[in-house]
């Protein structure tokens, strides 16, 4: 994922909503790189996070490079939604993403358009909140391939 692309994309899609609606809201579970430069965009425009978590140890899930920020989003979030799960499984995530889904008016997916490498992955979410009929924006850098599992 190339992050200035993303950025300037997320930027491009939610600065009009941001000018036009007040006290907009952007729902993450703060994962390392997609998920954090959407919540980084959202408070940069003035928007409220809101975070869902998963499952209990699913900052432990994250890694060492990404604590701090993990961290940072969490505290400056409007709402944490915390899941009641033992552990950060794919059930577990794939519940977290179906909470976001249901919780929003469109999903932005930064996605390359290829299946799910396993369980709850983007594909997985994409396909779900098209059956539930919300509108899917999908941003993906040309040229640019998803990294190795």
């Amino acid at each position: 994922m190339q992050s200035r692309y993303v950025d300037a994309e997320l930027r491009r899609l939610l600065e009009p909503l941001a000018r036009a609606t007040r006290g907009f809201a952007g729902i993450s579970c703060l994962a390392d790189g997609a998920d954090t430069v959407f919540a980084d965009v959202v408070l940069d425009l003035g928007g409220q996070l809101i975070s869902v978590i998963p499952a209990h140890g699913y900052r432990d899930l994250q890694s060492a490079t990404h604590l701090r920020d993990y961290d940072r989003l969490l505290r400056s979030s409007a709402e944490v939604r915390r899941q009641d799960r033992p552990v950060p499984d794919p059930p577990s995530l794939m519940d977290a993403s179906r909470l976001l889904v249901d919780a929003s008016d469109h999903l932005i997916a930064i996605w390359d358009g290829q299946p799910a490498r396993g369980y709850g992955g983007t594909a997985d979410v994409v396909a779900y909140a098209q059956r539930l009929g919300r509108p899917v924006q999908v941003v993906w850098p040309a040229g640019a391939v998803r990294q190795p599992a």
